[in-house]
């Protein structure tokens, strides 16, 4: 039976800031997003990323770490790098690296694997680098707005995104939505998590986590996703470029003005 109770979470709460740049914003005049995408080139296994238990963990966390915050980005980098021709997979090492300096985690007290802040984390990885790749930015969709984020999964290779989980979703070969009078089924029952998505079809999505593609209905999105994050990557945008209809001109000038 499927069971992902021992695997870790998180996604600490939501960080809201006013300067943070909006997807709707940037696109244009574009056609309808493609009825189904899939950037995963049909791979089932990207790596636990320290983010559960697996026997490449380090000695200092081998039931793994809350750093799902750091995985995602790192499964982010996999994806956009093996639909450029050639993976890259982040090691074990250097993701504990960003979740000390991003998160503040110390391997030496257990008390500090405190989780992420999603905004935070990107805004940490487009001021300096993740592992060698550059996020040139980031903009952020209402989670509601289902045609801006298959637009970004379509445009950008996926989306960034943070879940309330429940704890229903522990043992569901495809998490969906239950009774939502059973406490178990509330959002958040189970704790916050962050994902990177970069498959979409009629019937819902597919994020990476805990090292494999999980499938969510759509009635599970709306119910327990909060945010999401289209990224910007440097990879990505340096090997297919700007995409048609995507006003990246006014994103790098809002870009100079809300960091400058």
């Amino acid at each position: 039976m499927l069971d992902h109770a021992k695997m870790k979470l998180g996604r600490r709460s939501i960080r809201h800031d006013d300067r943070t740049l909006q997807l709707a914003r940037y696109l244009e005049a574009l056609p309808p997003p493609p009825l189904a995408v899939d950037w995963t080139k049909g791979i089932k296994s990207f790596g636990m990323m320290l983010n559960g238990p697996a026997p490449g963990n380090p000695p200092d966390a081998p039931d793994g770490l809350g750093d799902c915050t750091i995985a995602g980005c790192a499964h982010a980098v996999q994806i956009w790098t093996t639909n450029l021709g050639l993976t890259v997979t982040v090691s074990n090492r250097v993701i504990e690296q960003f979740y000390e300096e991003w998160c503040g985690y110390r391997p030496a007290d257990p008390s500090t694997d405190q989780g992420g802040v999603e905004l935070d984390v990107l805004n940490s990885w487009r001021q300096g680098g993740f592992a060698g790749h550059i996020l040139t930015g980031f903009a952020d969709s209402h989670p509601a707005n289902i045609r801006a984020v298959r637009q970004a999964i379509d445009l950008f290779g996926g989306v960034y995104i943070g879940l309330s989980l429940p704890v229903t979703a522990q043992d569901q070969p495809v998490w969906d939505v239950t009774d939502l009078a059973d406490p178990n089924a509330a959002p958040g029952s189970w704790g916050g998590h962050c994902v990177f998505v970069p498959k979409y079809d009629q019937k819902g999505f597919t994020c990476i986590t805990w090292g494999v593609p999980q499938e969510m209905t759509l009635a599970f999105w709306f119910e327990y996703c909060d945010e999401a994050h289209a990224l910007l990557s440097k990879d990505w945008l340096g090997a297919k470029g700007s995409p048609s209809g995507f006003n990246m001109a006014q994103l790098q000038a809002d870009l100079q003005r809300v960091t400058s």
